[in-house]
């Protein structure tokens, strides 16, 4: 079992934020729970060199087509995860904004979408998927996925905009400074800074602060279970318990406290780990 988060080589540091490797074998019978998927600030590359999962969001209730290798854009809803028995993913994490530099798609296009990468990108990523389900050990896995990017990267369809820069800023400091301040970061005005936030982190400003501080609660939650919620929302910098229970309903479509319950039956709780 393996639940990890690994930093990118550097020479891909400026376009990969991370990496996180799941794998995680049941026993035959009952089958794995289901993970519930939050939102947070994220446009990914997932791998399933084993079983691919069903993804499925209960807000709208669409399911998902399975995929091998899937293309995931800027999540707004959780998306109920339903994996199988013998669960292997390894998960490029982009930097903001840095699927639009390498793809040329809008962001707000793909806004909770769960992509067949191959149609996107191409048969080679489907031969980089076989390649990680013989890959001998996890770095070797990390090597083959490395050497895919290296080449996406030298194809990259877009150029770097300051927009990016302040989305990494925002992440850092999501509460310390008004949006007019990141506008005026970018050298652009609020109208223009709205628009270029879209095109390329998915969702406006105000809407992308929103999902950093709730996914700060999400995890502040995990780190703190025995910490009440009022606690919880006023170190995130939410105003009271009720502005915090606002943004578990729209995310999530539960309280705070439900869907904490729900997170306690993750798959990789069984195995005594847990996201924070």
């Amino acid at each position: 079992m393996l639940l990890e988060n690994l930093p990118p080589a550097a020479d891909l540091a400026a376009y990969v934020k991370q990496y996180r490797i799941a794998d995680f074998s049941f026993a035959g019978g009952q089958p794995p729970p289901f993970k519930a998927y939050p939102p947070r600030v994220q446009e990914c590359l997932q791998f399933y060199p084993k079983d691919p999962e069903q993804v499925v969001l209960p807000q709208s209730g669409r399911r998902c087509p399975q995929t091998r290798v899937a293309l995931t854009g800027q999540p707004t809803v959780v998306s109920n995860r339903h994996i199988g028995q013998n669960f292997l993913t390894l998960q490029v994490v982009f930097q903001p904004g840095q699927l639009f530099l390498l793809t040329g798609i809008p962001a707000q296009q793909l806004v909770n979408g769960y992509l067949d990468a191959e149609a996107v990108l191409g048969a080679e990523v489907a031969r980089v998927n076989e390649q990680l389900a013989t890959a001998a050990s996890y770095p070797q896995m990390l090597s083959v996925v490395e050497q895919y990017l290296r080449q996406l990267v030298r194809r990259a369809r877009g150029k770097p905009h300051p927009i990016d820069r302040i989305g990494r800023l925002m992440g850092q400091y999501p509460d310390k400074y008004p949006l007019e301040w990141f506008a005026r970061e970018a050298c652009l005005s609020y109208r223009q800074f709205d628009r270029k936030f879209k095109e390329r982190m998915g969702v406006g400003p105000k809407l992308y602060r929103r999902i950093i501080r709730f996914d700060q609660a999400f995890r502040r939650k995990n780190q703190a279970p025995e910490q009440d919620w009022l606690s919880i929302a006023l170190h995130c910098g939410y105003h009271d318990y009720q502005h915090l229970a606002k943004d578990y309903a729209a995310f999530t479509g539960h309280s705070p406290a439900a869907f904490y319950a729900i997170e306690t039956r993750a798959p990789e709780r069984y195995f005594g780990e847990w996201e924070v």
